[in-house]
């Protein structure tokens, strides 16, 4: 699997899970955006980043 690799294993580049804490930070820090923007945005869009990102008005 390709992603992101943080201390436990790997970080789905593709798909956000809410209850993965560190991807949760990384894409807060990586859109410059609160848990409430990027919790909001999950919800209307789905969990795929590149649907999250362009509801954010973000590049991916």
């Amino acid at each position: 699997m390709a992603g992101l690799k943080d201390k436990r294993g790997f970080i789905d580049k593709d798909r956000l899970d809410l209850s993965e804490r560190k991807a949760v930070e990384h894409w807060m820090k990586r859109w410059g955006v609160t848990r409430d923007q990027l919790i909001s945005a999950h919800r209307k869009a789905g969990h795929m980043v590149k649907d999250i990102a362009a509801e954010l008005g973000k590049k991916r």
